[in-house]
């Protein structure tokens, strides 16, 4: 059963932007946490988040949920293989509760974990991870558990050729560097959707790319 919570609009801004200073405070104090100095977004950059035996073990994790990706949108362009990996694995778990405490987001606001694997050609075109009101899944998702903050996105390997995460608006290109966590905000500093947060999953050319993404919510996800 889907539970609806009616939200006035400037409210759920209002939320989302005092989150947004919450984790910002959290990033900017912890010394592992690296902000990327590029102008009008949020991202923050965290080295060997996963150990390389925790990379391979969701490697294996996410061949076994592996199915071609489905997006929201008919023209999203992502050609990757894609699947939700159990939240009630002890391992899962473990994970989950790091990446929890790494940002001091509340854990019921979190997706769950979703693993993605990319082949040569396969790649995922620029897009937004927050909701949109000219999306067709806006009031669904806005009553199910309301916009999306915060993205954690995690690469498992490295990639022979290709395969890069591209935020275009700022020229900001990162190479897949095994374990390395990204972390930003799809918001602005006043709780309105940022533009600059465009992204894609540039095509890989050789070998195969492994990733694995959490996303917040505004409120509990069910």
């Amino acid at each position: 059963m889907m539970i609806s919570f009616p939200r006035d609009r400037d409210q759920e801004r209002a939320d989302l932007q005092r989150t947004g200073n919450a984790v910002r405070a959290r990033l900017d104090a912890d010394p592992l946490a690296y902000r990327l100095d590029v102008a009008g977004l949020e991202i923050y950059a965290v080295g060997q988040f996963f150990s390389p035996v925790e990379c391979e073990r969701l490697i294996a994790i996410v061949d076994g949920v592996a199915r071609p990706s489905s997006t929201y949108g008919a023209d999203a362009g992502r050609t990757s293989y894609s699947g939700d990996v159990d939240p009630h694995d002890p391992f899962i778990r473990m994970l989950q509760r790091r990446l929890d405490d790494l940002t001091g987001l509340d854990p019921a606001c979190g997706e769950t974990i979703q693993g993605q694997r990319y082949q040569p050609g396969q790649e995922f075109k620029p897009h937004f991870d927050h909701f949109r009101p000219s999306d067709p899944m806006w009031q669904d998702e806005m009553a199910r558990a309301g916009q999306r903050s915060w993205t954690a996105m995690a690469y498992l390997n490295a990639v022979e050729e290709g395969g890069s995460t591209e935020f275009p608006q700022v020229e900001l290109s990162i190479p897949p560097q095994p374990g390395a966590l990204l972390v930003w905000n799809n918001m602005r500093e006043d709780g309105r959707p940022n533009p600059k947060s465009l992204h894609a999953g540039r095509p890989v050319v050789r070998g195969v790319k492994y990733v694995v993404t959490k996303w917040y919510r505004s409120r509990p996800w069910f």
